[in-house]
């Protein structure tokens, strides 16, 4: 393309096309512009000369100084050709400007703010006047192409020349008789408001990188001067701050909601890197991706892939295989039809997890600079493809690891996800790490809490516990996560709003709800070695108020309501459990801390729990489900000598049926091996049910279910075992020997039935 006699040559791309990306680097070879102006914020100037140092994928980012969610980013990959005429004016030492409308003004306004810079899309978008919304998808079906991304590869992309000339024509075609509105005539008058600047400060060979869709409003001769500023006049606008951050080829997908996306950029940067025999390699990288999982291909799949690929593509009129080619010959023969293999193809190769890199010379909050220095320091690389770690809380470097992936998720930086840990015990935790480039927007966003991760995690902390929507829920929540992230400078503060909080609390369902939280807290101290200090005090007083209410708490309930409870007593048992073992520092509990911080209670906090049930069990007016799994508990702590006598009274004749099977409900919640070793126990349960009548058995049928059901397959048959040895007719069977076990006579009926029921029976 030569320059124009104004000296401006316009080239119009898509914003991420291999094909434009190499046509623009070798067009500015040719020009050897003095000037180079790029679509983008102008406030990112001064960032250009920061491109060598940068890893793509990139993106600019605008934000709003202390409005962190007003934000708009600007990304760039290798195949970009915006980056490739970056590139190419760094190398040559030519100046670059960029042209579009000022971040300044795009975050003043009233959209959705936190999205990409180009909002009307690769080549055009919501166009009026008469003209197609998509003006591309109008070419292609005047070519006669159904696909307007497939016109475009191949008229443009899979070219070796891109016909920057011809789009223009075609653009131009497409534009005649429109006046663009709103905001892309802002847009398009300060491009001009920034072309005529560069002319005017004598640079004579200026080369402009923009949208195709643009290339009407800028090549030729340009309009006044004083429309552009009309238009431009009286435009809202804020103070915006720009820099460059890591991007993903994930994000740059056009599912990830970006508006200039792509869905292939994996397969976008494959194309640029190999312009020569893209088809082959492509096809055997893919041949490899599946081999790793264990898959075999061989070198002739990959060679019958590639002349299907090419098959395909003549038939189809193509100058060279696309995607959608190298995608069918892979799943006919690489996958052999199989879909999860083309998806593994898809997920590795066509979308990609490429992350990009900056410098460290690029503007950073502190708060982003000192996460760097962690993550170089516990060597933990951020990478865009999930990546699974096993922690052991033992080691230095694994503590140290955890707490910042906890104290990054008490600033919504959610980078590590944590998952069950394998193996048992305390001191492991499993993490599942992806980074994604909003993380950098939620640092900078809570970059005015601290200047380190650890000093604003801990202002976070103490924010969140201040607020007057913290629940005593969310504030044990707190104290967990506050432990676990290593923050005891936060820790007084959130202890001091939780036990406000719960000593104004008189829910006594809410106390219990909170309490087994602040117990593992207690012990996150002993096996992380954080501070605990007045955590012992809240829980015990916590504990004291839970006995209280409790008796209050378990009267008049239905069905719902005691399952619910029972819940939360089983929840505090075994928080109550956690207190009283040795390894969890029973020293806070001395009787100097006892009369000092809680005057008036006394014992353990075992002996208080259990004191507390044994009240409420002698109760007459309990529901029956609270009053059997009260004994059990009571029974497995060595409290209680009478389980027999108990359950004998709680399945009386004078006991309604419901009742009594919902205190068996109740009872045996605890597993059933029980039955096996306590003989009366089982007897009673069996001349319980026997005597039962056919209407009460019926109703009581679903409770007995659901409690024998809970059983584990082994305790089923230990049990059916147990009473086949010791009830009726057991001594029978002993005489009578392993030959009569089977009553024939009497099978028959049953046997038939299941014949039936399998469709074998007999006429």
């Amino acid at each position: 393309m030569s320059v124009p006699d104004s000296g401006v040559a316009v080239l119009g791309v898509r914003h991420h096309g291999p094909g434009s990306a190499r046509a623009v680097r070798r067009e500015l070879e040719r020009l050897r512009p003095d000037a180079i102006l790029i679509e983008g914020p102008p406030e990112a100037d001064g960032l250009v000369a920061l491109a060598p140092g940068l890893e793509p994928p990139v993106a600019l980012l605008a934000h709003v100084p202390g409005e962190p969610s007003r934000a708009a980013f600007w990304p760039f990959a290798v195949f970009s050709p915006e980056w490739q005429a970056i590139r190419y004016a760094t190398s040559a030492g030519v100046p670059v400007r960029f042209c579009d409308l000022p971040a300044a003004h795009t975050l003043a306004g009233d959209d959705d703010h936190e999205s990409d810079g180009d909002h009307d899309g690769d080549h055009g978008g919501d166009h009026g006047g008469g003209v197609p919304a998509d003006p591309i998808g109008a070419l292609a079906s005047a070519a006669g192409y159904d696909d307007p991304e497939r016109w475009w590869e191949d008229v443009v992309e899979h070219r070796g020349d891109t016909p920057f000339e011809v789009i223009a024509e075609a653009m131009t075609a497409v534009r005649e008789g429109y006046r663009p509105g709103g905001r892309e005539a802002a847009r398009e008058a300060y491009m001009r408001k920034t072309l005529r600047a560069v002319l005017k400060q004598g640079f004579g060979r200026i080369a402009v990188i923009c949208g195709a869709w643009h290339v009407p409003a800028l090549a030729g001769p340009l309009p006044p001067a004083t429309a552009d500023n009309a238009v431009l006049r009286g435009l809202p606008k804020v103070k915006a701050e720009l820099t460059w951050v890591p991007w993903t080829y994930g994000r740059l997908a056009s599912w990830s909601g970006y508006g200039a996306g792509i869905t292939s950029p994996g397969w976008y940067h494959h194309v640029f890197d190999a312009p020569d025999r893209p088809v082959e390699r492509w096809l055997a990288a893919a041949a490899a991706v599946l081999r790793d999982e264990g898959l075999a291909v061989s070198s002739a799949h990959v060679i019958e892939s590639v002349r299907l690929a090419g098959g395909l593509a003549a038939l189809r009129g193509r100058p060279l295989a696309g995607l959608g080619e190298v995608t069918e010959a892979a799943r006919a023969v690489l996958c052999e039809g199989d879909d999860l293999a083309v998806e593994l193809i898809r997920r590795r190769m066509v979308v990609g997890d490429r992350l990009g890199h900056v410098s460290d010379g690029t503007p950073m909050v502190p708060l982003q600079r000192d996460l760097r220095e962690q993550q170089r320091r516990l060597r933990l690389k951020p990478e865009a493809l999930d990546r699974e770690i096993d922690l052991d809380l033992r080691k230095p470097l694994d503590l140290d690891r955890s707490q910042l992936l906890h104290r990054l998720r008490l600033l919504g930086v959610g980078w590590g996800t944590p998952g069950q840990a394998r193996g048992k015990g305390t001191f492991r935790e499993t993490w599942t790490l992806q980074w994604r480039p909003e993380h950098d927007l939620a640092l900078i966003e809570h970059a005015a809490l601290g200047t380190t991760v650890a000093a604003a995690a801990a202002r976070r902390a103490a924010d969140l516990a201040g607020a007057d929507s913290a629940t005593l829920a969310d504030l044990t929540s707190l104290v967990e996560r506050c432990l676990l992230a290593d923050l005891p400078q936060a820790l007084p503060e959130v202890l001091a709003a939780l036990s406000a909080k719960a000593a104004l609390d008189t829910d006594v369902t809410r106390l219990m709800a909170a309490l087994p939280a602040m117990v593992r807290a207690h012990r996150y101290g002993d096996v992380r070695g954080t501070s605990v200090a007045g955590l012992a005090a809240i829980v015990r007083s916590m504990l004291e108020r839970v006995c209280v209410g409790l008796p209050v708490a378990v009267t008049g309930l239905d069905d719902d309501a005691a399952a619910s409870l029972l819940k939360h007593v089983d929840a505090v048992h075994s928080a109550v459990a956690l207190l009283d073992d040795p390894a969890a520092d029973t020293a806070a509990y001395t009787a100097e801390e006892t009369a000092e911080d809680t005057p008036g209670i006394g014992g353990s906090p075992r002996e208080r729990w259990m004191g507390t049930l044994r009240g409420i069990s002698d109760r007459q007016d309990l529901h029956g489900l609270i009053e059997g799994r009260l004994t059990r508990i009571l029974l497995d702590s060595g409290e209680l000598g009478d389980a027999g006598d108990r359950m004998s009274r709680a399945m009386s004749r004078g006991q309604a049926p419901a009742r009594a099977a919902a205190w068996v409900e109740g009872f045996l919640a605890g597993g059933g091996l029980l039955l096996v070793h306590d003989p009366r126990l089982l007897g009673l349960v069996d001349d319980w049910l026997t005597g039962l009548s056919g209407d009460q058995f019926t109703d009581v049928l679903p409770l007995l279910r659901r409690t024998f059901g809970g059983f584990a397959a082994p305790e089923r048959r230990a049990v059916g075992e147990r009473l086949r040895a010791t009830g009726p007719g057991a001594a029978h069977r002993a005489e009578a020997g392993p030959a009569q076990d089977l009553d024939e006579h009497r099978a028959a009926p049953a046997v038939a039935t299941v014949l039936s029921i399998l469709g074998r029976g007999t006429a």
